[in-house]
């Protein structure tokens, strides 16, 4: 998933070496306003989707005022552009809508700011690695700043309405740290969750298995300074034993985390999904939701999902490679992240799903006792995958995908399934099951991105598919970049000012179909 050296077209790199206003070159805008606190207040310039998850408590839903679009409208949506991305095996970050504006990433580094209504280019970025993450930016009064992670672990803040860098730093040193989860903004710092690509390296006999921690970093939003660090791994990993090999094996390691944190300004708290261990024994903040105090990264309480969970790729093979745990677990990450919803009488849940299927509601004023779980699957002790990169979340019901294909809704108040839609894959197309990726929601609707590239539109009140869209095939792109869809997994469908902005193209770890489009469709007169 790591980005290579890649040659790219002239084009491409126009808007790092001249001022836009001067530039001729096709494809480019005409004008570049200022982005600056006012600006991104004032409603004339358009609703906003800011950060992966639309808030800052990660609910995915947007309201029919930011949304601009009705769930009558839904059916009658209609493709207006694409934008086609050079290079690019995958879409890698999801868009994200401000004042008028869409950024989005690719697996090749760059970063893009686009016209939301026309896709011409303000500006790209070339980071030093893959990036990822959506984009969150922060409202500031000369101009705002755009922050994002790359697959090397650098987290980089640019200038949002010029693409310039204002600073770049690394905030793990470790050779597998990466970033994939946005991150996240939070009056004047930027909390950054750090994963690892450790579990692949660890495949070969030769690699030193394993020293990752995940852990969550809070910055200075200015200057990028480290406030603090939290390890989810306490303990500082250390050579325990020699393989066959006489390579070192170092433990504990593991607790990646894949996503962006959701923040809770009354509680002063932070909260995080943490991924499995990679090695024995597995430490208990593996495959955990955890809450860390805000202004001091103390860990205020943790919940684990899945105890004994220690995994590394190539543990389910017949053979298993010399670097797997003994014993080893089924990989029941929490790959998204919590969400955060205040119920009637003043009472809130944290609502988080993890790969085994269960659906774990959360009470922050009790350190994160269950107060309930509802399992989407037969057997939630068997293989993760089944809900990988997150649901969304109204003021009643969550919705969740499900890896082997179908859409559930969940009462927040008690747990119950209101509703469960299976979804098979497109004809021909059984091999590419499954919505993993995050879900959308807007009043009335959910929408979904298939592994099997087909877009969906369901009713949130009984399930029904009202709309769909096949992205596998070519797109003749308003760049004029050749371009096609793919998979859908990681990077989810956004809503904001009338339009929905849909990334197509996600190779992941599974047997996934290639893409390199960013299709943006638009509603219908009612």
């Amino acid at each position: 998933m790591h980005s290579s050296s890649i040659a790219f077209p002239a084009w491409v790199f126009v808007a790092s070496l001249v001022p836009l206003a001067a530039q001729t070159a096709a494809g480019q805008c005409v004008a570049n306003p200022a982005l600056s606190e006012q600006t991104l207040a004032d409603p004339a310039n358009g609703p906003a989707w800011n950060g992966w998850g639309a808030d800052i408590s990660n609910s995915r839903f947007q309201t029919a005022k930011a949304a601009q679009m009705t769930a009558r409208q839904v059916p009658g949506l209609k493709l207006k552009w694409s934008f086609g991305l050079p290079d690019a095996k995958q879409v890698f970050g999801e868009p994200v809508v401000v004042a008028g504006r869409v950024f989005f990433s690719a697996d090749t580094g760059l970063v893009y700011s686009l016209d939301a209504d026309t896709g011409c280019v303000y500006w790209t970025f070339q980071a030093e690695a893959g990036v990822r993450t959506a984009l969150s930016i922060k409202p500031a009064k000369g101009s705002s700043t755009a922050y994002f992670g790359d697959l090397k672990a650098n987290v980089y803040a640019l200038d949002a309405a010029k693409g310039t860098l204002i600073w770049k730093v690394r905030v793990d040193e470790h050779p597998a740290a990466r970033i994939t989860g946005a991150p996240q903004i939070f009056e004047d710092r930027v909390y950054v969750p750090v994963a690892s690509s450790e579990e692949g390296a660890s495949s070969s006999p030769e690699y030193p298995c394993c020293s990752f921690r995940g852990s969550v970093v809070a910055l200075d939003a200015a200057t990028g300074r480290q406030v603090w660090k939290t390890w989810t791994i306490a303990a500082v990993p250390k050579i325990v034993s020699k393989n066959s090999n006489g390579i070192s094996r170092w433990a504990p390691a593991g607790g990646g985390i894949w996503s962006t944190p959701t923040i809770d300004p009354k509680r002063r708290a932070l909260y995080v999904g943490t991924g499995d261990a990679y090695t024995t024994p597995a430490p208990k903040n593996t495959d955990a939701v955890m809450a860390l105090d805000l202004d001091s990264g103390r860990i205020l309480w943790s919940v684990q999902g899945t105890e004994n969970d220690a995994w590394v790729v190539g543990c389910m093979r017949p053979t298993p490679l010399e670097n797997c745990p003994k014993d080893f677990g089924p990989d029941q990450d929490f790959g998204s992240p919590p969400i955060l919803r205040d119920l009637p009488g003043g009472r809130t849940l944290l609502i988080a799903g993890q790969k085994s299927g269960n659906v774990w509601a959360y009470d922050p004023d009790h350190r994160g006792a269950v107060v309930w779980r509802t399992a989407l699957v037969n057997n939630t002790k068997e293989f993760g995958g089944k809900i990988v990169w997150g649901g969304a979340a109204d003021d009643q019901t969550a919705y969740f995908g499900l890896g082997a294909g179908g859409i559930a809704a969940i009462d927040i108040l008690n747990g119950e399934r209101r509703w469960f839609t299976p979804l098979a894959p497109a004809d021909g197309r059984a091999q590419h099951p499954g919505e993993t990726g995050p879900l959308t929601a807007i009043p009335g609707i959910i929408f979904s991105g298939g592994f099997d590239g087909v877009l969906r539109a369901l009713s949130a009140s009984d399930g029904r598919v009202v709309w769909q869209f096949d992205t596998l095939r070519e797109f003749q792109t308003i760049n004029g970049v050749a371009a096609k869809g793919g998979s859908m997994g990681a990077a989810g469908p956004v809503v904001a000012g009338g339009k929905l902005f849909v990334p197509s193209g996600y190779v992941g770890v599974q047997n996934s179909m290639p893409g390199n489009v960013l299709l943006v469709f638009g509603t219908q007169p009612e």
